[in-house]
């Protein structure tokens, strides 16, 4: 009995240092590193005469800032504002409560600066927005984002534009990498 068991240790050593050794030698699988930086056009803002291209870039872990052109350069399709334009810049960061940035729930504030202009009159106007959203990343490579929130706008000249406190929104697809 004494040789049985003797036998049995030495199988179940070699055994488990088989498994050791092929657990050892067989490659971690690899994934892809999570993506830092998004690019971004948003239809909603595209739908009211206003082209946005947003670039962004997480700074660590959970946050994430972003910057681009906003260009009011045609027609809102939604109402009559003809020949009111705008050119402007459009900057803001977001705080990712829910997984890593720049995917999941997350909260954050927005500003837009722009020369807006009508006729023969123009001047310097924007507004900020409080956002609350989710933005979503498939396939490491697509991004897909909604939020809403409130905005302030003091973007209006010649009677023309957006005055005083709104609902606030935001929508955006593009790719991320």
């Amino acid at each position: 009995m004494a040789a049985f068991r003797t036998h049995l240790f030495l199988a179940g050593t070699v055994l488990l240092g088989m498994a050791t050794m092929a657990q050892a030698e067989s490659p971690e699988p690899k994934t892809a590193p999570k993506p830092a930086w998004t690019v971004q056009v948003d239809p909603l803002t595209t739908m009211l005469g206003i082209g946005h291209v947003l670039i962004e870039r997480r700074v660590a872990n959970h946050i994430a800032v972003y910057a681009g052109p906003s260009l009011k350069l045609y027609d809102n399709l939604l109402s009559d504002d003809e020949g009111y334009r705008a050119v402007g810049i459009e900057f803001g960061a977001r705080w990712f409560f829910s997984g890593t940035a720049p995917a999941g729930w997350w909260a954050g504030g927005r500003a837009t600066v722009a020369n807006v202009s009508h006729d023969d009159e123009s001047r310097v106007g924007g507004y900020i927005s409080a956002l609350g959203g989710y933005a979503w990343i498939f396939d490491n490579r697509w991004v897909v984002s909604a939020a809403i929130g409130i905005s302030y706008f003091d973007y209006s000249v010649g009677g023309v534009g957006v005055d005083g406190i709104l609902p606030g929104a935001h929508t955006g697809v593009g790719v991320a990498f």
